[in-house]
């Protein structure tokens, strides 16, 4: 799963989204593709409030580093700023959400054409283009 994109999920129970972003326990982290998904880690934070503390955001953003993206149920100003800041798209879903929905919806997006937040994930995995200054100077391009 070489191209897979890493998605988080907060989450107690490994099965549905359930928890706020701030006072998120635990998260799923899977690989994702248009057809495969894995599980790649599995991280727990233990009981935590929401309290406005900050400092408890950045080991959870640490955590998700490499991260297309990160499904909860809510997060604050805050975090959203944070997570954007490090190229994670934050995703919020309804109460109930299960985590193999949310993969599939994922899957059939990846095959049906990417929204903006999952083609920028996918251009941002993928490597430069060894020829891209081989292409510039034969179009006539001079620094």
């Amino acid at each position: 799963m070489d191209t897979a994109l890493k998605i988080a999920f907060a989450t107690t129970d490994m099965e549905y989204v359930n928890q706020h972003f701030g006072s998120a326990r635990s998260f799923a982290v899977y690989a994702v593709d248009m057809e495969n998904s894995e599980l790649m880690e599995a991280a727990q934070f233990g009981e935590l409030a929401q309290d406005g503390n900050e400092d408890k955001l950045s080991v959870k953003i640490q955590l998700l580093e490499g991260c297309a993206a990160v499904y909860c149920q809510a997060i604050g100003a805050s975090a959203v700023n944070q997570l954007i800041g490090k190229g994670i798209q934050p995703v919020k879903v309804h109460e109930g959400s299960k985590i193999k929905d949310l993969i599939a919806d994922l899957q059939n997006e990846l095959k049906a054409g990417p929204s903006s937040w999952l083609a920028k994930a996918i251009n941002k995995q993928k490597s430069p283009d060894p020829n891209r200054f081989d292409q510039m100077e034969n179009e006539g391009w001079d620094e």
